[in-house]
């Protein structure tokens, strides 16, 4: 498990590899598929529950060892090098106001990094809010959040995928009121109680809970979770579904946290059919022998996206840190060639900037915008 947010600094610089087929599905899991079982029932929001002591046995790659760390120290880069930096003044940050959502619709306007704003059943939720302008052991933001935290409508909801600390971000949360819902991977909620929140609720994998008439469903994800030197893979690490089970046509988005690429995916979407939009990470890749497990690169996003049957997919975890040796507008070129490849509708795939917000419209068909030409010099 590779991702060195919060355990190391991000990895040495390597050619970007070769794009991979877009279309081939994950391999299989090695046992036999069982046969689809109805949703159970969502938990009590709030819970107090009793977990295992580690989750080290839902990692789906072995964590780094001696030789690898050896390796990272003696190739030495941990960020792009002067031309893969040299993008920086291109990456899109076109900041603008939130659109309404009325019943019905669902809003995403990203934030940066792994945060949106998902406005949905009537309920404003944030993933992963990292609103800091730094993150330990990592250089500053190089683009602004996308929205100021002053022209926030309330926050009822907030999802955590995971506790590295580009994803869990202490001084952010310390911003929401004590009684905002927060929906957290198992074993995680015992570190928000003792920060005086007090509606947590924490869920494995599979599991669901409601607030409000929307489900908030936890799914898995190829990763890992660190937050100290002690407590490596004590809390689990995940994705979220939010679907507005009240609307004629309930939409359904995932957000998928930090993942690497594998059989999870193909999972997700037999279990959790008709996902309308996928938002999925695209950067912090390079070099791949220390981040592919955990980080999928473009090519991989896209074919996520197909394994998950996901109608949409809007890319994010790239042009907001730092944090990998690939340059910094590669993934936006590269998603785009993906897919491209692919054959998909080009107004499917929602490359926003940083700042800018879609709209999925309902009930009925939902029609996209044309996205029209790429803009500016966030083209590939």
């Amino acid at each position: 498990m590779r991702d060195r947010t919060d355990a190391a600094p991000a990895a040495p610089v390597s050619t970007a590899p070769a794009p991979r087929p877009t279309q081939a599905p994950a391999p299989a899991p090695p046992e036999s598929e069982p046969p689809l079982q109805p949703h159970p029932q969502p938990r009590p929001l709030g819970e107090h529950r009793r977990w295992p002591r580690s989750f080290a046995d839902r990692l789906t790659a072995p964590l780094p060892g001696v030789r690898a760390f050896a390796r990272l120290a003696r190739e030495g880069a941990f960020r792009p090098g002067p031309e893969g930096l040299r993008g920086i003044p291109d990456l899109p940050y076109e900041p603008g106001p939130l659109p309404a959502a009325p019943p019905g619709t669902v809003s995403v306007t990203w934030a940066g990094h792994a945060s949106w704003v998902l406005r949905t059943g009537g309920l404003t939720v944030l993933t992963d809010p990292v609103w800091s302008r730094r993150i330990l052991g990592t250089p500053a933001r190089v683009t602004p959040v996308g929205v100021r935290w002053e022209d926030l409508p309330p926050v009822d909801a907030v999802v955590i995928s995971h506790n590295h600390y580009d994803h869990l971000d202490a001084p952010t949360l310390k911003r929401l009121p004590r009684h905002t819902a927060l929906f957290v991977p198992a074993g995680l909620a015992g570190w928000f109680r003792r920060r005086g929140f007090t509606r947590v609720t924490d869920l494995d994998w599979w599991e669901s809970a409601e607030l409000d008439g929307v489900r908030f469903d936890f799914v898995p994800a190829h990763h890992w979770s660190k937050r100290s030197l002690i407590d490596t893979c004590r809390s689990l690490w995940g994705g979220w579904i939010l679907t507005d089970t009240r609307s004629p046509t309930p939409r359904k988005v995932y957000f998928a946290g930090d993942t690497g690429y594998g059989h999870w995916f193909g999972e997700i979407g037999r279990r959790h059919p008709g996902i309308d939009l996928a938002l999925l990470p695209v950067g912090a890749y390079a070099p791949r022998w220390w981040l592919g497990d955990v980080h999928a690169d473009p090519e991989e996003a896209v074919r996520a996206c197909l394994d998950l049957g996901a109608l949409r997919m809007a890319p994010m975890h790239w042009a907001t840190f730092v944090l990998s040796a690939e340059p910094v507008m590669e993934p936006l070129h590269r998603t785009r060639a993906a897919w491209s490849r692919a054959g998909l509708p080009r107004e499917h795939l929602w490359d926003l900037p940083i700042g800018a917000s879609r709209t999925l419209l309902g009930p009925g068909p939902c029609p996209d915008p044309d996205p029209g030409p790429d803009r500016g010099p966030a083209a590939s």
